[in-house]
């Protein structure tokens, strides 16, 4: 007998993209239970945490959360709460999850998420505590057909786990190692969300995109895979994250640039603009790599925008190393800038390296950076005048409005008869208090 029809749950999400995407799959399997979504915990019967533990930050916001449930739980001991993802995963982690939260019902890794509705039922029927973390996933990651949040864009993963192995990274640890899905396999659910659920934006995700395909027997490069989904017909862009610069070859670049339906956008993480850092951080490539890249990618295309990730305040990191980091910001003068201050990730290596730095220098130097980065954003508005972008046309408060595919703004005043959601060029013709207005070609490729 199925309890769960018409009960309520509840799913708080923290960390990247992926993560993101394996709620929307956690979202599927609960909802294949009968059940229904709610945003008040004291509704839901089922209340999931999908945690993150990259940063201290998301591990400790996480935590301390799901310790406030201890009284609704005391309350309504029929509640069933699990937490899964990262943070179980981790064998040195901050804290002891089962023995500091036990009115925790369910505790599972990355692993073993596609088997969070088995344990729910299980749980409901025997009453018994599930923990249950594995070192390798149990049976198939792409375990669900997802619920998801946008229905602009669609998150489609491509291959699990990283090889790096950067010093201050914990992934490798809570993911696993490199895995690849079939090409064929994720062509077809490309294809669906194109052609029979109208996503305009497919977004590829990995920890390593460029590394896809090198597990396979039937070896297809990140490039080739590319160049494959854009054989699918229908009217659609792709986007991709996240590239490791170390394994960015020229093969992507011209696929980007020949490519229609790839988007020209970039997200290359760089992490620090100092050669020293970057080797004690285990990346693999130096500045001058790094810098070369986008040279060859602004060359081809012009117009791609491009976003990064910076760790300021990395053990042993000085004044001329992070000074370096700012004058690598002015140089390239990126669209968009993620950046944090140094997190010590238990199991790391980096936790142990000499030279830790205090948080209050960390976080003035972050402080310091991004503020540098506004600027260069609001200089960078200039670069739009006169050059023209393909955007999915979109009405935002009764205004045309053409998203470019990196996610910029571009207004199109006196527009209004028009069908949403469909590319089209739009060429900047006004800047203006930090916004961009543009006129729009109906010409449809």
């Amino acid at each position: 007998m199925n309890n769960f029809v018409g009960r309520f749950y509840h799913i708080t999400t923290y960390g990247c993209q992926m993560n993101v995407h394996e709620s929307e799959k956690i979202r599927a399997a609960l909802q294949s239970l009968g059940m229904l979504e709610t945003n008040d915990v004291n509704l839901a019967k089922v209340i999931v945490f999908n945690t993150c533990c990259v940063r201290e930050g998301a591990e400790d916001r996480a935590y301390n959360n799901i310790v406030t449930l201890q009284s609704i739980k005391k309350e309504d001991p029929g509640k069933i709460i699990a937490i899964c993802g990262c943070m179980p995963q981790q064998k040195k982690g901050k804290y002891n999850l089962a023995e500091k939260l036990p009115f925790v019902d369910i505790i599972i890794g990355t692993h073993n998420i596609n088997q969070l509705a088995q344990y729910v039922k299980d749980y409901a029927k025997t009453k018994r505590r599930v923990i249950e973390i594995v070192d390798k996933p149990k049976g198939k990651m792409d375990f669900n057909t997802p619920v998801r949040d946008d229905h602009i864009n669609a998150y489609v993963n491509i291959i699990y786990g990283c090889d790096k192995y950067c010093t201050y990274c914990i992934v490798p640890y809570v993911r696993g190692r490199e895995t690849s899905r079939p090409p064929k396999e994720i062509y077809e659910e490309v294809k669906d969300l194109v052609q029979n659920q109208g996503y305009k934006y497919i977004t590829l995700l990995g920890q390593n995109v460029n590394s896809y395909g090198k597990d396979l027997v039937d070896t297809m490069s990140f490039s080739e895979l590319l160049s494959f989904l854009c054989t699918i017909e229908g009217d659609f862009k792709i986007k991709f994250m996240t590239s490791h610069p170390m394994d960015l070859g020229d093969d992507l670049i011209k696929v980007m640039k020949n490519e229609y339906k790839v988007a020209k956008t970039l997200h290359l993480p760089v992490q620090s603009g100092s050669d020293k850092v970057l080797q004690k951080m285990n990346r693999h490539y130096n500045i001058k790599h790094y810098k070369s890249i986008i040279r060859k990618a602004r060359k081809a295309m012009p117009t791609i925008s491009l976003s990064t990730d910076i760790i300021v305040g990395f053990p042993g990191e000085d004044e001329k190393d992070f000074n370096q980091t700012l004058k690598l910001l002015k140089k390239v003068k990126y669209d968009q800038v993620f950046a944090f201050s140094y997190s010590k990730r238990s199991g790391t290596p980096a936790t142990e390296f000499d030279g830790q730095i205090e948080e209050k220098e960390k976080n003035l130097r972050l402080n310091k950076l991004l503020r540098l980065q506004k600027i260069i954003q609001q200089d960078n508005l200039k670069k739009y005048f006169k050059q023209t972008y393909d955007c999915l046309i979109q009405q935002i408060n009764g205004v045309a409005v053409g998203i470019t595919d990196g996610g910029k703004e571009i207004y199109i005043p006196g527009y209004k008869y028009f069908n949403q959601n469909y590319f089209a060029p739009v060429q900047v013709e006004g800047v203006r208090n930090h916004k961009l207005s543009g006129v729009i070609n109906d010409r449809k490729r």
